[in-house]
């Protein structure tokens, strides 16, 4: 299930343009066979397509399963930082994709997580997705949270939609800064050249803002912290490619010719942090760079004695 929040840009916005906007994979048909389904509600009450929002409704949404797929537990090792019966926390290296698609049903992070949990995750988003309240890139390393319950999972996919979860990234990105820190304000909507892509756009769009801090300047290029104000898909690498600062690695939001070996965009998540959905304690979850990563410092003329 996804849980979003209207905002004050929103009101009057009907639901089914809401929800094409917000799931950059769903045609507009296929969320009004959603609505009429009931499988889109608005404060938990069904309404049609046309139902126009208001500033602070809470949208659910839940997709169905493209097709039948018997997804399978696999012993992968899991860099577990928390665990309790309610929610797992874990450090994904690059390059293992989150949850199961089109072209990756083995080796994904829910398989390791239904192994290792065994039948003890949320079935809130699906087969697909048990226990996945969020996501990363497959490129993107970082901590992650996953859910065991559902009351787990509903309340840390609030914590989502109201942008109350604390999130902080690094990332080597091209070219250098004059200042110190900045802000990018930009909306982001799925981009009408490439549906795959998301793109800055002037209205219409998400909000979306990305805070920066520059930790080393490295020639032609600059490590950074990241803290992301509101969290839509790809926003650090397309607000960071918007400003002419594209993230080393990503032939996706920047050249197709990267120097060095990266696999990936450089971008790691280092921090989580989130009030635990039972107990109602501050946790907060600190991983290291990776290996991958401190290895691009040193090899950029870089330092990592204070990352």
């Amino acid at each position: 299930m996804e849980i979003y929040t209207a905002e004050q840009q929103d009101t009057g916005k009907r639901l089914d343009v809401y929800l094409s906007e917000m799931l950059y994979d769903q045609s507009r048909s296929a969320v009004q066979r959603l609505i009429e389904k009931n499988m889109a509600t608005v404060n938990d009450l069904p309404v049609n397509k046309n139902y126009k929002l208001k500033d602070g409704d809470r949208v659910s949404v839940s997709i169905p399963q493209p097709e039948a797929i018997d997804i399978q537990p696999e012993n992968i090792p899991l860099d577990i930082l928390y665990e309790d019966r309610e929610l797992i926390v874990v450090n994904k290296p690059q390059g293992m994709v989150v949850h199961p698609a089109p072209g990756h049903y083995s080796g994904t992070l829910v398989n390791a997580l239904m192994y290792h949990c065994g039948g003890e995750l949320s079935g809130i988003n699906g087969e697909l997705r048990p226990g996945i309240v969020h996501r990363i890139d497959k490129d993107t390393s970082g901590v992650l949270v996953a859910a065991k319950s559902e009351n787990a999972h509903k309340r840390l996919a609030e914590q989502l939609a109201a942008h109350s979860m604390k999130r902080l990234y690094n990332a080597i990105v091209f070219n250098g800064f004059k200042e110190d820190e900045g802000t990018v304000d930009k909306m982001l909507a799925r981009s009408k050249q490439d549906r795959k892509k998301i793109a800055v756009v002037p209205s219409g769009g998400r909000n979306a803002v990305t805070h920066y801090r520059v930790l080393q300047r490295m020639g032609r290029f600059t490590l950074l912290e990241l803290r992301l104000e509101t969290g839509r898909t790809h926003q650090i690498r397309v607000h960071m490619s918007y400003i002419g600062h594209p993230l080393l690695g990503d032939e996706v939001y920047g050249s197709a010719k990267q120097p060095y070996n990266t696999a990936g965009q450089a971008l790691h998540a280092r921090v989580l942090g989130f009030v635990h959905p039972v107990s109602g304690e501050y946790m907060e979850f600190e991983t290291k760079l990776p290996d991958y990563f401190e290895n691009l410092i040193l090899r950029l003329g870089g330092n990592t004695d204070n990352v």
